[in-house]
């Protein structure tokens, strides 16, 4: 597969019907014994969601959603990569790589790909127009699972750097939250002759502990969010970087265990007020779930943990760079904690509402945020 394959999303009834058996036939654990989430994902909320998704859930129609848009495959570095390549009718588009993270795909950027490649027709500038490259990482959505190990963030990084050649972009924007943050940050560093600046909603800096007594309000909060994260939240990270094959025994044989592995994470990232589905429809929360059950990537999507974690990052970011700060965000780094990474920092911001998933839960902040930043990145 040398060549770029057209795609299509397309679940078999087999599939299908062997998914609503599966839920049908769960076998439930007793109920947590608190009035809140603190003990996981309540037994009554995901009961409800399975049922729904079992009788009322249309794959079709929301496979022919996410279909809309151009889907292609192709060989990669010797791994068959799957990408969505939205093409802009503005001349003077530019090349923009978004790329999603851990547990989402790219069922997160179903809201914001039309309005970024046609601003003109949502009330726009055609200057702020892009062409759209969106991968699904290695080992996620419809992306071949890599069968040898070695495939962390810095060689995506390399590899999203030869996707981009072989579309024929000499030059691009590139820009990512989540692993999709670490993998764009890596490019900054590896690939500043074709990759002219970055934009990260999550950028991946840890606190600058030298200058403590000095915090700000601002960086205290960051830092009890990290430390909040690191005690109560980031179990599974663990468990994803250090045992990824043992996880991924009950959540490829269960729905309902994937669909919950997942789901506690939406409601603990996104700026909800007290349900995901506050911010997120029911089906789109399950669009992005059926993505990982389809596949059966419960194992290759958390191995990316087990071959980054604890591994060297790339060096420093001299390129422009562009963080947004979401308030539900994992990691809220002060712009001055971001500067010991990222030397030419052209736009940062905190914002008011939003959560990990930027482009899922705010299309609009989020493609603002993307617009304001490329806007004072050099054209080549």
């Amino acid at each position: 597969m040398s060549e770029i394959e057209a795609f299509t999303i397309a679940a078999t009834d087999v599939q299908l019907a062997d998914l609503r058996q599966r839920l049908s036939n769960t076998r439930w654990p007793e109920a947590e014994l608190v009035e809140d989430w603190t003990q996981g994902i309540p037994l009554s909320y995901v009961q409800e969601v399975c049922e729904y998704w079992a009788k009322d859930y249309d794959w079709r129609v929301r496979e022919a959603l996410l279909n809309r848009f151009d889907h292609f495959r192709t060989q990669v570095d010797g791994l068959g990569i799957h990408f969505i390549h939205q093409r802009s009718p503005h001349p003077e588009a530019r090349p923009l790589l978004i790329t999603h993270g851990w547990p989402g795909s790219i069922v997160e950027f179903h809201k914001v790909i039309e309005p970024l490649v046609d601003p003109v027709a949502y009330g726009g500038d055609a200057a702020d127009a892009f062409h759209v490259v969106a991968p699904s990482l290695p080992g996620f959505g419809f992306s071949d699972k890599p069968t040898e190990t070695g495939w962390g963030v810095e060689k995506i990084a390399t590899a999203w750097g030869h996707l981009m050649a072989k579309l024929g972009y000499d030059t691009y924007l590139a820009q990512g939250g989540d692993w999709g943050s670490a993998v764009t940050g890596a490019i900054g560093a590896l690939d500043p002759d074709h990759c002219l600046g970055i934009h990260l909603n999550m950028p991946w800096v840890g606190p600058d502990m030298a200058n403590k007594d000095n915090w700000t309000d601002e960086e205290k909060d960051g830092m009890a969010a990290l430390k909040f994260y690191n005690d109560w939240d980031s179990g599974y990270s663990k468990q994803q970087a250090t045992r990824p094959q043992t996880v991924a025994y009950g959540l490829a044989d269960s729905p309902s265990g994937q669909a919950a592995w997942i789901l506690e994470k939406f409601y603990a990232w996104t700026d909800n007020n007290g349900s995901p589905e506050d911010i997120l429809s029911r089906d789109e929360l399950l669009d992005n779930v059926m993505i990982y059950w389809l596949t059966q990537t419960a194992a290759s999507s958390a191995r990316l943990y087990w071959e980054s974690f604890g591994k060297t990052r790339p060096g420093d970011v001299h390129i422009p760079m562009g963080g947004s700060i979401f308030p539900k965000e994992i990691m809220r780094p002060s712009q001055r904690w971001a500067e010991k990474r990222f030397k030419n920092i052209v736009h940062w911001n905190r914002l008011d509402k939003g959560g990990h998933f930027a482009a899922f839960e705010q299309p609009e902040l989020y493609l603002n945020e993307i617009r304001t930043w490329a806007r004072l990145v050099p054209r080549p």
